[in-house]
């Protein structure tokens, strides 16, 4: 597989990462046999490389890497300090509010507790298509803006499924029959959500960067089957 590096320097770089590939090998995903992005990423440097920030396996877009352990403790720094400005894209089921904020407690796997978790969401298109999906005669769709304001497990998947808008493609927290609808209709099951964009202030020359991912072929092509007319290019 070759890597799709969309920005490199001497400290960093940032891959655009692939629907279905994991970042790294975890305790979750010990017994998944294929190559990690990481393993790729540390096979193109030719040292040791630390990831960032996560993508789920499914999840495609932006992701950011140090080259060395200095660099990793800055912008880890700006993760934790919210300094650093992600943005995604989802296509999610249903008629979605033009704005707002998912404000709901998120506990992950490993967590005893719930933790705060906000998410931002903007409504960019809305479409009707004509055709059914239980329990209805025609299916309704939007695309959206997702900004999460923090950084827990899932977080996405789940609040979008907490407001009544799960994203398609989504195995865990999606529904079912869209899901086997889209399957039927393009052939494939993958995850509509891309991790578009990264913003923050380099943490060496203060110069603010703005790192955009493109998105995978088939949201182009899903979409405008299903009537949007969005340009993605604009986004």
């Amino acid at each position: 597989m070759n890597l799709d590096i969309i920005y490199e320097e001497d400290g960093f770089l940032v891959c655009n990462k692939p629907n279905n590939l994991l970042i790294h090998h975890s305790h979750y995903a010990r017994n998944i046999d294929e190559f990690s992005l990481a393993q790729l990423v540390r096979k193109y440097v030719g040292s040791k490389i630390h990831p960032i920030h996560r993508l789920d396996r499914k999840t495609s877009g932006a992701v950011l890497f140090a080259k060395n352990i200095e660099m990793a403790t800055s912008l880890r720094a700006l993760f934790e300090n919210h300094q650093i400005q992600k943005t995604y894209f989802a296509l999610v089921r249903g008629y979605l509010d033009q704005e707002g904020l998912i404000d709901y407690p998120i506990k992950s796997e490993d967590d005893k507790d719930y933790k705060d978790a906000e998410t931002h969401f903007i409504c960019v298109e809305q479409v009707e298509f004509d055709r059914p999906v239980e329990p209805y005669p025609k299916s309704r769709y939007s695309l959206a803006k997702l900004s999460p304001l923090t950084g827990r497990t899932h977080q996405l998947r789940k609040h979008m499924n907490k407001i009544a808008h799960p994203i398609i493609g989504d195995p865990r927290y999606g529904n079912r029959h869209h899901n086997h609808a889209f399957q039927n209709w393009f052939n494939h099951s993958k995850l509509f959500l891309h991790a578009h964009s990264l913003v923050f202030k380099h943490p060496i020359s203060g110069e603010q960067l703005q790192i955009n991912a493109d998105f995978p072929d088939f949201w182009a092509t899903n979409l405008k089957d299903l009537g949007f007319k969005q340009d993605l290019q604009l986004l």
